[in-house]
This record gives C-alpha cells, sequence and structure tokens, in this order.
C-alpha cells in the first residue's frame, strides 16, 4: 500500500479530520496542482516504513498493517498523544499526506476543494464517482438551504448528473429544488447541512465506501478482537457462561464443569412418579406434576436453593403437565383425559377451571398475551378460551389422541401440535395456512425454543431432531445416546443461547449434547428410575431439573457449588388448595 513521505514528523501533523495548511492557496486549481504532487508520491511505496515486513509466528501480519491498526485505536480511545507518538517513532503514518488533506476538505466543508483532492488518491472509476456523488450531494443541499438556487442547480447540472450514478436520487435531488419539503422526505434534516456537523457525517460514510487501505476503519482493532473471541466461542463446545467472563488474557476454554452436572438437592415431596418439571419464565420457580394427582410450585432462592412453596392439590386423576403464565403470576396444571385448573402462584389459591362435558383435556398453554389459554382436547380438537372460559376458537381434528404437547409462538399466530403419529401441524391462525413436520418415526414429545426458530423433537427410535420451522421446515441436527421403549421423555433446550439440548432417559440418566455439532457431552447418572422430563434454568445457565419415575427431582449445579454435608431432601411444607 503506498503512502507519501511528509517533511514533518509526524507528532506535528494534526491526526483524523485535519484543517488545510494555512499555506495551501484557496485558488482550486493551485489545490488540485498540489494535490496532484502529493497522490504522485503516495503512488510510490517507501520501503523504509515496513510495508513488506511481517510480524507473528506464522508471518501473515503486515507490520504496516498491525501498527495502523493500533495506531487508528489510539485516536478512538482520544489517545492522541500516543497515536502521534506512535506515528512518530514508527515512521508509519496513520493516513498519507493526501488523506490528511483530503478528510480535513471534507470536514471543514471544502466540498469543490475534496473532490479535487478525491481524485488524485488513486481509487477505481467506480468508487471515485461514489464518494464525489457523496460530497456533491451535501454541496448542492446546503447551496439549497442557503437559497443559492442557481448555483445548487448548476451543481446538479453539470456536476452530479454527469456523474451517472445512483439516477433516482437523483431525480429525488432535482425535486428538492422545486418542493424544497422533499428533502424531508428524503430524510435530509437542517442539522445535516449545519458545518462541520455535516462533513463529519460525510467522512463518516466515505470511510465505508473509500478502501480500508486508504482510511483505515474506526474501531477496527475492536472488531478484530470480538471476531478473535467470537471464534474460541464458537470452538468451545462446553462454552457456558455469559460474554463478560470473557478475557484477553488467555485464549477462551470452558471445561465440564461450566455445565451442571452435579445433584446439588433431591426433592421428594411427591409421592409418585414425577412426569413434568418447568422452571418459570423468569427463573425463579420450578413447577413439577406427578402420577400423585398433584403439583407442586417450588421456589428457587437467591442462593439456589429450591424450597416447596405450595402443593396444588384438586385433580382426580394424574397431572401430566404445568404450564406458566407469561408473567409468572399464575401456572396451568393439565390432568390426564380431566381438567384444566388456574392457580395464583403467590397464594396457591385455584383461580377457575376448565373443562368441556363428554371431553378430556391432555395439553394446556398460555396465549402470549397472558388473556387466555389454549387446550387440546380427547376429540383431536384444539380449543382457545379466554379466561373466564369462554370459547375464543376451536380447530376440530387437528391432534392425535395420545401426545399432549401443543405450543404458540411469541406473536399467537401460530399453534404447533402433534397431528399424526408422525407429523407435527403448524397452524397458522391469520393466513389459515398450514405446515407440516414429516417425521420417520412416531413422535412422544417436542419443544419449542425460545426464539421461536426451532423445535427439538423425540421419537419413539430413541432419536432427538432439531427442526428449524422458519418458512419450510428443515432438519438440522439429530441426537442420539438416550434410551426410550415405552414411556414419554422430554427435553429441552438450555445454556447460553441455549447452545445445549438435555433429556431425559429410561436408563435413569440425564443427557446433554452440544446444539451445533450434536456432540455428546455428558451422561449424567443418579435417579433410580426412568427420567421423564428435563428442564434448565433459563435464569440460571447453571441449573438443571430433572424429574424421574423414582419419585424425585433433582437439581443439578456446578462442582463448586456443591452444597457442604452431601445431597439434602426438600419438601416437608405441605400444603392442599383448590377445590375438588
Amino acid at each position: 500500500m503506498g503512502v507519501a513521505e511528509d517533511s514533518e514528523p509526524p507528532l506535528k501533523r494534526v491526526k483524523g479530520p485535519v484543517e488545510e495548511s494555512k499555506g495551501l492557496p484557496e485558488d482550486h486549481s493551485t489545490t488540485k496542482s498540489v494535490s496532484c504532487s502529493l497522490g504522485d508520491q503516495m503512488a510510490r511505496p517507501l520501503t523504509s516504513q515496513g510495508d513488506g515486513e511481517t510480524i507473528g509466528s506464522q508471518g501473515v501480519i503486515r507490520k504496516a498493517e498491525f501498527i495502523k491498526i493500533i495506531t487508528r485505536a489510539l485516536y478512538s480511545l482520544g489517545y492522541d498523544k500516543s497515536g502521534a507518538l506512535l506515528e512518530e517513532e514508527s515512521g508509519i503514518p496513520l493516513h498519507s499526506s493526501v488523506v490528511n488533506l483530503f478528510m480535513g476538505q471534507v470536514t471543514n466543508g471544502k466540498w469543490d476543494d475534496s473532490v479535487a483532492t478525491l481524485r488524485t488518491i488513486g481509487l477505481s472509476d467506480e468508487i471515485m464517482k461514489s464518494a464525489s456523488f457523496l460530497i456533491l450531494e451535501q454541496k448542492f443541499l446546503e447551496l439549497l438551504k442557503m437559497e443559492k438556487v442557481a448555483a445548487a442547480l448548476d451543481t446538479l447540472r453539470n456536476e452530479i448528473v454527469p456523474l451517472h450514478v445512483n439516477l433516482d436520487r437523483v431525480h429525488k435531488l432535482a425535486s428538492c429544488i422545486i418542493s424544497p419539503s422533499q428533502c424531508i422526505r428524503l430524510g435530509i434534516s437542517g442539522q445535516d447541512t449545519e458545518g462541520t456537523k455535516s462533513g463529519s457525517k460525510i467522512l463518516e460514510k466515505l470511510q465505508k465506501l473509500l478502501p480500508a487501505a486508504i482510511m483505515i476503519p474506526e474501531k477496527r482493532l475492536e472488531h478484530l478482537v470480538e471476531r478473535a473471541l467470537d471464534v474460541q466461542r464458537e470452538a468451545c463446545v462446553f462454552h457456558n457462561t455469559s460474554d463478560s467472563d470473557l478475557s484477553l488474557y488467555s485464549d477462551h476454554q470452558c471445561g465440564k464443569n461450566q455445565i451442571p452436572s452435579q445433584t446439588l438437592q433431591i426433592l421428594e415431596a411427591h409421592k409418585n412418579e414425577v412426569w413434568f418439571v418447568q422452571f418459570s419464565h423468569n427463573g425463579k420457580y420450578l413447577g413439577s406434576s406427578s402420577k400423585d394427582h398433584s403439583a407442586i410450585i417450588w421456589e428457587v432462592k437467591e442462593d439456589g436453593q429450591v424450597l416447596l412453596k405450595h402443593t396444588l392439590c384438586g385433580h382426580q386423576k394424574p397431572v401430566l403437565i404445568v404450564s406458566w403464565s407469561p408473567d409468572d403470576s399464575q401456572i396451568l396444571t393439565c390432568g390426564q383425559d380431566e381438567v384444566i385448573r388456574r392457580w395464583d402462584v403467590s397464594s396457591g389459591k385455584c383461580l377457575h377451571v376448565y373443562e368441556k362435558t363428554g371431553v378430556g383435556l391432555i395439553s394446556c398453554g398460555w396465549f402470549p398475551d397472558g388473556r387466555g389459554i389454549f387446550a387440546g382436547m380427547t376429540d383431536k380438537s384444539i380449543c382457545l378460551w379466554d379466561l373466564d372460559g369462554r370459547d375464543l376458537e376451536c380447530w376440530k381434528g387437528q391432534r392425535t389422541l395420545r401426545i399432549s404437547d401443543m405450543a404458540i409462538t411469541d406473536d399467537g399466530k401460530r399453534i404447533i401440535s402433534v397431528c399424526r403419529e408422525s407429523a407435527i401441524l403448524l397452524l397458522d391462525r391469520e393466513a389459515k395456512f398450514d405446515r407440516l413436520i414429516e417425521e420417520v418415526d412416531m413422535i412422544t414429545s417436542f419443544s419449542l425454543s425460545k426464539d421461536n426458530k426451532f423445535l427439538l423433537v423425540n421419537l419413539m427410535n430413541q432419536e432427538i431432531h432439531l427442526w428449524s420451522i422458519e418458512g419450510d421446515p428443515k432438519l438440522i441436527s439429530e441426537y442420539k445416546g438416550h434410551k426410550r421403549t415405552r414411556f414419554v421423555i422430554r427435553s429441552c433446550f438450555g445454556g447460553l443461547d441455549q447452545s445445549f439440548i438435555a433429556s431425559g432417559s429410561e436408563d435413569s440418566q440425564v443427557y446433554i449434547w452440544h446444539r451445533c455439532s450434536g456432540e455428546l457431552l455428558l451422561a449424567l447418572p443418579g435417579h433410580s428410575g426412568a427420567v421423564n422430563c428435563v428442564s434448565w434454568n433459563p435464569g440460571n445457565l447453571h441449573m438443571l431439573a430433572s424429574a424421574s419415575d423414582d419419585g424425585t427431582i433433582r437439581i443439578w449445579g456446578l462442582d463448586r457449588f456443591n452444597l457442604k454435608g452431601g445431597e439434602q431432601s426438600n419438601g416437608s411444607n405441605h400444603q392442599c388448595n383448590g377445590r375438588s
């Protein structure tokens, strides 16, 4: 990359947007002549500036570029003296003299001079014309603001139009002459044509347009460092820490200790198999349901302890699932082929019972706004109710009898339900348009990702499939290793950015995979019966809950948070609330 040699040391030159030398004549032709002279010098590379030198163990980093990027970072951070000193000591200026001259002219609104200097920099014809257009457009707008209509028209006809670029924009600029209000419609405010402010804004636009070798992009060093961190983070299969934990002092690499793998608590309040667990959206509560006809609300304390808050009694049959309201103030419980109950989380009081004569309910969920609920029925229908139980909508024959899982996207537009043994229906409520996910085997359960873009599907053949449901459904990944032969086993997304997949298993273990690679990371023993369901705490990256046929719920965490004195059992505060 060619640069010009200056007679003055870099320390004495103004960096960034600079004013022209006081000795520079105001005459346009003289300015052009001086600029051409500088441009000719710039075209000759100077070996003394180390353009051919490389640094680093692999010899791929050009020393001159490396120093310029550091210099640019110093100026961006406000360390002007340090930046100037680095230029002086290295002999490698941030910008050539002609580029410094050009930047100063643009900043000070000397549009004709800056266009003339631009032509000497050695740009491609396309870039030169596009850059000239930006500058001359600003000149045109300022002339209009000063009500110099004839001069503005002359600039448009004789300087902008001959560039033959952005013709649509040219037509819109022409309309500004006839109707000044058109400038507002073009998104041009009065502030955009105010002196130094306008020059600085044009310079920002030019920086994005001109080659990086000509004008070093601002924050280039920060961008390179961030990309390096991104690469390290993406390569770390165990990455489960916040970005604030990343450091520049050493390469980033998480170990398995960042994945919840140690049993911290065993919750034993249920009297029979525990079929379902789910953390609240804010991670402050855990809901569980059991074959013992009850559901329990657990409270997650600030120190990570999980304590029983309410036992919800009233169902006459096993409770299949629970579902948290969007604000976590209420919770639904769905009995097997029975009724749905809505509870107040704070008091544990039953607020409403939803039922339909002659039909059993096997699934439930909330509207995204919390003003209603949806339910799957044993007659294969899907019904939507308001909180008082009034019917809002109903679709017949849209689901199977066996599968209880349903979901609704956060925008409320799509309802997701198993419609055949091996197919999932994506029902668009507004467009009345259906899409299907066709699977290779019987579906036993599914889970919707937090961003509503992916669906995790558990199959009878002991596989878990990850589907993208944006546009046409597409199979993304498969996860294998867990055991499933007889029961409904549920899986979930979890961890930082939901980068992990966790699942129960009939071999009494919890399995955890890396979501992108599909690599099986951990198999966690501890339960003595099939693990039916798992839930990853959205408010705590390092907390996982599992529900098992052994009648317990295990809370998993990091090794360093292991409680002294071994495993603890909680669940003695038994409260029964709700009507029978």
